[in-house]
């Protein structure tokens, strides 16, 4: 069973693909399509395949038979590198050569640019706008090492939105994150998600980003076990993962107009 909507160009497409590293199979023989707009989350247990069907589609994993497609070109073929956003599977962003946000958040603006050239006016606006889209306008030019975790993890979305991705990929994205910051986050991507880019997001937790995804896809022994609404997705999922069925509306959402709340309904505060 699939929720591929029938409008929308194929964003994700693949074909009978098999996907490992070196010449070891993860995933199988594999279908799948992605139409613009879809938020779609990617589930199974601890080895199951999940994150390496999402590096296959960055190209990070080797395809060892079928075919990937991702935009139109087949995978690690694309042009424009910026065209597609990756936020990886790792809490923090703290290096050893300190950096402040916007100088990380910047990083994510060359994958349009290419390494040698230099930020225009355009491109510091965009920075701009990713920064403030995730609630941290006020920090700026803070050093990314003082922030909290969860805010360190909203950097990394930053530094993916500010190439203005047409697909967005993120592993585990609300892992290690209080509450609080996992609500900021689901805001963000309400507002991504309506203003019409595809989500991919490979997660354990899917109640925090419930009212954001409204597909899920279940990767079980390499294999496809599950492609339908997310709703239903929990008896094909791991035990102990609770699901929670997607909110009908969201609010929208665009680089151009960066908005985020940044309290939880009914606290005082955010935490950090």
């Amino acid at each position: 069973m699939s929720t591929t909507p029938a409008g929308g160009a194929p964003v994700v497409e693949l074909r009978r693909a098999t996907i490992g590293y070196g010449d070891v199979a993860i995933v199988r023989d594999l279908d799948l399509t992605i139409r613009a707009g879809e938020a779609v989350a990617v589930l199974g247990s601890n080895g199951s395949g999940k994150t390496t069907l999402a590096r296959g589609l960055l190209g990070l994993a080797s395809l060892l038979d079928g075919e990937v497609q991702v935009l139109g070109a087949r995978v690690g073929g694309l042009r424009d590198r910026g065209r597609v956003g990756y936020v990886p599977q790792r809490h923090s962003v703290s290096g050893a050569v300190p950096a402040t946000v916007r100088e990380v958040v910047g990083v994510g603006r060359l994958a349009r640019l290419g390494l040698l050239r230099r930020l225009g006016r355009k491109d510091r606006a965009a920075v701009a706008d990713a920064v403030a889209a995730v609630g941290l306008e006020d920090r700026m030019d803070d050093p990314v090492a003082s922030l909290s975790g969860g805010q360190q993890r909203r950097v990394l979305v930053a530094r993916a939105l500010a190439a203005e991705p047409e697909l967005l990929i993120m592993d585990e994205p609300t892992a290690g994150v209080d509450a609080a910051n996992q609500q900021v986050l689901a805001g963000v991507l309400g507002r991504i998600s309506a203003s019409g880019t595809t989500l991919v997001v490979v997660t354990h937790e899917t109640a925090p980003l419930a009212d954001v995804l409204s597909r899920a896809v279940v990767v079980d022994h390499g294999r496809l076990a599950y492609d339908g609404p997310l709703a239903e997705a929990a008896r094909h999922d791991e035990p102990g993962v609770h699901h929670h069925p997607p909110a009908r509306e969201r609010s929208g959402y665009r680089l151009d107009q960066p908005t985020v709340t940044t309290r939880p309904r009914g606290a005082a505060h955010e935490g950090h």
